[in-house]
């Protein structure tokens, strides 16, 4: 340990290339030069060529149940400063092949001050959205809501995280 490491320093005018990579044609009994050095189909022209599976208009990703997403987002409850979806209040957005949607959903409390209007102003929203007939909501008590059910951006927004 009480050695000391020495550097030493060389200077150089030039260094040599290094050799080039060959890659030499081996020919086998039954292949010419050419079909030795032609180059093989790439694997992944097939997986970079396929196109996305688009989602159905009524399932997540598609194009309706997206519209409806963002249609709850903009619902806000007038007591806390959070969405209704990100709250974790919507329990499910079903869109069938008609447009007909139905949206289960419960309230924070049974005695919640917009029990009544607020199922109404989620039926006004949802059925806004193109691609939407008719909208039914259920509202639901079972299983109660509780703060667990809200989304990490609404736990941030309340100072929750």
């Amino acid at each position: 340990m009480n050695e000391e490491s020495k550097i030493i320093v060389e200077e150089v005018d030039g260094v040599e290339a290094p050799p080039k990579a060959r890659v030499d044609a081996v020919e086998t009994a039954h292949e010419t030069p050419r079909e030795t050095m032609e180059r093989k189909r790439d694997y992944l022209d097939g997986f970079l060529n396929q196109k996305p599976a688009t989602a159905a208009q009524g399932e997540p990703g598609g194009d309706v149940y997206e519209g409806v997403i963002d249609a709850l987002k903009e619902i806000f409850d007038p007591e806390i400063p959070v969405n209704i979806y990100d709250l974790g209040l919507i329990y499910g957005v079903d869109i069938t092949e008609g447009g007909h949607a139905v949206v289960t959903m419960t309230l924070t409390t049974p005695h919640c001050p917009v029990a009544e209007s607020m199922p109404a102003e989620v039926e006004l929203r949802v059925g806004a959205v193109p691609g939407v007939g008719d909208v039914e909501v259920n509202l639901v008590w079972d299983p109660p809501w509780d703060p667990a059910k809200m989304s990490d951006e609404a736990k941030l927004e309340l100072g929750m995280l």
